[in-house]
């Protein structure tokens, strides 16, 4: 399998670099789209994998993309301020696409579907979360009405928020039900002469009732930002990014909040200080001896991931109860984390 691995890699068919891939389990076909703006469906028939055209019609890179819970659509995201609602057409043997594009005014960064197969979330660099309509007549059964609402045509704007301190949106997910919008975010802010970079994850739980605003929670820490996060159930959320380790927020009968790191690692004030002393002695060798004296332990960091992680998914467990998920990050590692062990790591001072 690793060989066909290999070869599957050697044959992606795409001029430009790969932004996004998704896995259908069940049906065992992986998408993937590209900055050159085209998207292949893979399909493996036992000795390779085999790509079905897409027609994504867009004229702006593809950057991202995900399979719909029943596996029969998958929605793209564009620097072209649409997505791509593509589904199969038989007759043809191609994947068609059908557009949203209203309200969308700057690139989509993530997408993800509700479990019903039908309501797409999107977040974008206009700093807004959105989740829409992707019903599509020929393909889809009516959904059951839901908190998002129950009569929807394609391309219904059903929710719209902004992030917390007005950020870009780089990732985004239905809760296990369908009835709850995670979103994280990247704030930086100036202050003085000093620049901050904040990092928060927004938890929404949209209104049944007409004309009553949805409850909104928005979780800030002083981590670096995330770019990924999951849904464990309904109760947890890890998130992880640019600080190296996934992140977990629990919800208890006072709202969400931050609960612990996966790593089981803290930022002391004694490591802190030693670094700053190295920093300084660094600083200094280099101006009085015209040279830098460093070691292995001054860049190696107290993590699993020595650089950012770009992804975490589920691993094992059902969707609204996981026991295992995975990190994988830009230092080449993949990571699995048992969560149910994540409960007895102590909260941290961060």
């Amino acid at each position: 399998m690793y060989t066909a691995h290999r070869i599957f890699a050697a044959k992606l068919k795409h001029d430009l670099l790969v932004t996004s891939l998704d896995w259908a389990p069940r049906t065992n076909r992986i998408v993937t789209c590209s900055q050159d703006r085209n998207a292949n469906v893979w399909t493996w028939n036992g000795t390779e994998w085999r790509p079905t055209l897409v027609l994504l019609r867009i004229n702006r890179a593809a950057t991202c993309v995900k399979w719909s819970a029943n596996e029969t659509k998958f929605a793209v995201g564009s620097g072209a301020r649409v997505i791509a609602v593509c589904y199969f057409e038989k007759e043809n043997d191609w994947w068609i696409s059908k557009h949203i594009k209203k309200p969308l005014r700057s690139t989509v960064t993530c997408v993800d579907w509700h479990p019903n197969g039908v309501l797409i979330a999107a977040g974008s660099t206009d700093m807004k979360a959105r989740v829409f309509s992707g019903y599509l007549k020929d393909v889809d059964e009516k959904p059951e009405p839901s908190v998002w609402g129950a009569r929807l045509p394609f391309n219904t704007l059903c929710a719209e928020y902004l992030s917390a301190g007005s950020s870009w949106i780089h990732s985004i997910a239905f809760s296990p039900s369908g009835d709850t919008l995670a979103f994280t975010g990247n704030i930086s802010c100036g202050i003085f002469l000093n620049i901050g970079h904040d990092s928060s994850v927004t938890v929404v739980y949209p209104s049944t009732q007409e004309g009553i605003a949805p409850t909104i929670f928005k979780v800030k820490t002083q981590f670096l930002p995330f770019t990924s996060l999951l849904w464990t159930n309904m109760d947890e959320i890890v998130a992880a990014g640019y600080d190296c380790r996934p992140v977990v927020f629990k919800r208890d009968q006072n709202g969400w909040k931050y609960h612990s790191c996966l790593d089981g690692t803290s930022r002391s004030s004694s490591r802190a200080e030693t670094k700053t002393n190295s920093a300084f002695n660094m600083f200094r060798d280099m101006d009085t001896r015209a040279r830098s004296q460093g070691s292995s332990e001054d860049t190696t960091l107290n993590t699993v991931h020595q650089n950012a992680i770009t992804l975490v998914r589920a691993h094992e467990g059902e969707k609204d109860r996981l026991t295992k998920i995975s990190a994988s990050g830009v230092d080449g590692k993949i990571s699995i984390w048992d969560m149910t062990v994540a409960s007895q790591f102590s909260l941290m001072n961060l």
